[in-house]
C-alpha cells in the first residue's frame, strides 16, 4: 500500500518521491517509478524546450540500452540510434582500428544524442500521467534527515509551492541544490583534476568517420565523436585556463586537420558551421555515500567523470535503475535493503569507471613530459599487440553488465 498525503496548503501536491532535475537520471527514475505505481513529481529549473535541446553526451552502453528496452523506453532509440562496435586510435600518424564489440561478445554502443533520449523520456513520463514542473525556481530541500522531508519551489506562476514526500532524488547535477543541502560532514568528497581541458565543438557537418576517433598528437589530443548524420562533435586538448575567445573557427579547423592528419591516407576531414563551443572541465569527483537521510544523489549530483570513455550519462542511468529497484522493493513489501545498499551498489560501478577514465585520460593526452608521453603511447600500442589488454579495454569501454 503506497503512502497517501493530503494537502496542507492550497498549492501543496502529494508524492512519494520528489525528483529534482529532468536530465537522463531524473527522467529515467521518474519513468521507472511510474511503472511501479510509485507517485512522484519532477522539478526542473529550465524550460522544457531548453532541456530537450541541450546537447550533451551521445554514446549509450549496451547495458543501458537493454535496461531502457526492458522498460519500453527505447523504441525511438532503437529505430534511430546507430549501433557502433569499433573505435580508432591515431598514434604517430598511423591508424589503429579496435573492433571492441568482437572482443566483448558482440555488445555494442548506440550513438544517440542525449537530448533525443531526454525528449523520449519526457514524452513517456507525461503520456503516462506523470507530473513534471518546468521552470521551477528557488528549489529548496527541507527535513532530509527526518522521516517526512519536503521540497519548496517558486513556479512559473510566481507562487511558492510545497510538496511533502518520503524520499528525495537529487538529479540536478554538480551545481544543483541537492548535494549542498547535505550538512557539513554528512558525506565525503573526492576530487581530481588531471591538469588538462578539452575544447568541445559541435558542428553542422556529417561525420568524417564511421567510428569514434581518438588522435594523439604532439600538440595535444583530438577527438571526433559521432552524434547524428548531420551533426558531429569534436574535442581538442587545451590548457585548463583556456577560453573560447582564444579559439576562432578558423583556428579550430586548422588544429583538427593537423591533429587528425594521417600521411599518405586519403582520409579527409569535412568542415561545417560551428554551432557550439566551450571549454570542458576534465575534473573527476565522487561523493560518498551517495545518500544522506531521505535524500539520494544520482548522476552528476553524486559523481562527475571526464568525458573520456563516455561514462557520465551511462552511470546516471545505472543510478536511476538501482534506486528505482530499491524503492519498488520498499513500497511493495517494506524491504529497505535496496535503499540501504544503494550507495555501495552504485559506487562499485562509479569507481570502476573512474579508474578506466583515468587510465584512458593518461593514455591519450600529451603532458609535455617526454618520458610520460612515451609511456602513454606504449600503453595504447599495447592494445594492438596483446589480446588480453584489448579484451580488458573492450569490457570497460562498452560497459560492464
Amino acid at each position: 500500500m503506497l503512502t497517501r498525503y493530503h494537502s496542507v496548503h492550497a498549492d501543496t501536491v502529494p508524492a512519494e518521491v520528489v525528483v529534482v532535475g529532468a536530465g537522463p537520471a531524473g527522467l529515467t527514475l521518474a519513468n521507472l517509478l511510474r511503472r511501479n505505481g510509485i507517485g512522484c513529481v519532477v522539478l526542473e529549473r529550465q524550460s522544457r524546450r531548453y532541456v530537450e535541446n541541450r546537447a550533451r553526451a551521445g554514446l549509450l552502453e549496451y547495458r543501458a540500452v537493454e535496461m531502457l528496452r526492458s522498460h519500453g523506453l527505447a523504441d525511438r532509440l532503437l529505430e534511430l540510434g546507430a549501433p557502433h562496435g569499433v573505435c580508432e586510435f591515431r598514434i604517430g600518424g598511423k591508424r589503429f582500428i579496435l573492433p571492441y564489440s568482437d572482443l566483448y561478445e558482440g555488445r555494442t554502443h548506440y550513438v544517440y544524442p542525449q537530448q533525443e533520449l531526454v525528449k523520449d523520456l519526457i514524452e513517456a513520463f507525461v503520456d503516462s500521467g506523470g507530473d513534471i514542473r518546468f521552470e521551477a525556481k528557488d528549489v529548496a530541500l527541507h527535513g532530509i534527515s527526518g522521516s517526512a522531508p519536503s521540497v519548496t519551489w517558486v513556479g512559473s506562476d510566481g507562487e511558492q509551492h510545497r510538496v511533502r514526500c518520503e524520499f528525495i532524488a537529487g538529479c540536478d547535477g554538480f551545481r544543483g541544490v541537492s548535494r549542498p543541502s547535505i550538512p557539513a560532514g554528512g558525506v565525503r568528497e573526492f576530487s581530481h583534476q588531471p591538469g588538462i581541458a578539452w575544447l568541445g565543438v559541435l558542428a553542422e557537418v556529417p561525420p568524417s568517420t564511421e567510428h569514434v576517433i581518438y588522435a594523439l598528437h604532439p600538440k595535444g589530443f583530438a577527438g571526433h565523436m559521432l552524434r547524428s548524420p548531420t551533426v558531429s562533435r569534436f574535442f581538442l586538448q587545451c590548457p585548463v585556463d583556456d577560453s573560447t575567445a582564444a579559439w576562432p573557427d578558423d583556428r579550430i579547423w586548422a588544429e583538427l586537420h593537423e591533429r587528425f592528419a594521417v600521411p599518405g591516407s586519403d582520409w579527409k576531414l569535412s568542415e561545417g558551421r560551428i554551432i557550439e563551443k566551450g571549454v570542458v572541465d576534465m575534473r573527476g569527483h565522487v561523493t560518498e555515500p551517495m545518500a544522506y537521510g531521505r535524500l539520494f544523489l544520482l548522476g552528476d549530483a553524486a559523481h562527475v567523470i571526464t568525458p573520456v570513455g563516455a561514462k557520465g550519462m551511462n552511470l546516471a542511468l545505472h543510478d536511476a535503475e538501482v534506486l528505482a529497484t530499491a524503492l519498488a522493493g520498499y513500497y511493495r513489501g517494506g524491504d529497505e535493503s535496496g535503499l540501504t545498499e544503494y550507495s555501495e551498489t552504485c559506487l562499485r560501478r562509479v569507481w570502476r569507471c573512474q579508474e578506466f577514465s583515468q587510465w584512458m585520460t593518461t593514455a591519450i593526452h600529451g603532458t609535455g613530459d617526454r618520458f610520460e608521453d612515451r609511456t602513454a603511447r606504449t600503453r595504447l600500442e599495447n592494445l594492438f599487440r596483446s589480446p588480453a589488454s584489448a579484451a580488458w579495454f573492450a569490457e570497460n569501454y562498452v560497459g560492464l553488465m
